[in-house]
């Protein structure tokens, strides 16, 4: 066989005696500035994350709520709430679970603060059972 290269082929590979040998993941670390995608895997993962719908309640369902809210009031009653918690980046959101005491309830604000701190749209509450 002939060719340009063979005075060549056959040498070893060259070996610095200046610097020391590189591991496969230093040597591979040294290109990922120049990743072609960045934020890519981000953008992808974002896509991924599911959502929930929030739940429309009905009058009945909405005015037992109401009921238990005012019995956790009244009688410093413990309660678990079912909340939705809208997400800010895309529709939908998730539901939270607090059980606790009520603190009060904001009329204007038409929010719920539990004594642990928690703050609740009242109109974001899907249930509200006593303990």
């Amino acid at each position: 066989m002939t060719g340009k290269y063979n005075d060549i082929i056959n040498l070893p590979h060259h070996v610095s005696t200046k610097y020391p040998k590189m591991s496969m993941m230093e040597r591979a670390a040294q290109f990922s500035p120049f990743a072609a995608l960045t934020g890519h895997g981000d953008a992808i993962e974002e896509t991924a994350r599911v959502t929930m719908d929030r739940k429309e309640l009905d009058e009945q369902a909405k005015e037992d709520i109401f009921q238990n809210l005012q019995r956790m009031l009244e009688g410093n009653v413990e309660g678990v709430i079912t909340y939705f918690i809208p997400d800010p980046r895309k529709d939908g959101g998730r539901y939270a679970t607090v059980t606790g005491y009520a603190a009060n309830i904001d009329e204007v604000k038409n929010s719920l603060t539990m004594k642990d701190g928690t703050a609740i749209t009242v109109a974001d509450i899907l249930e509200c059972s006593l303990l």
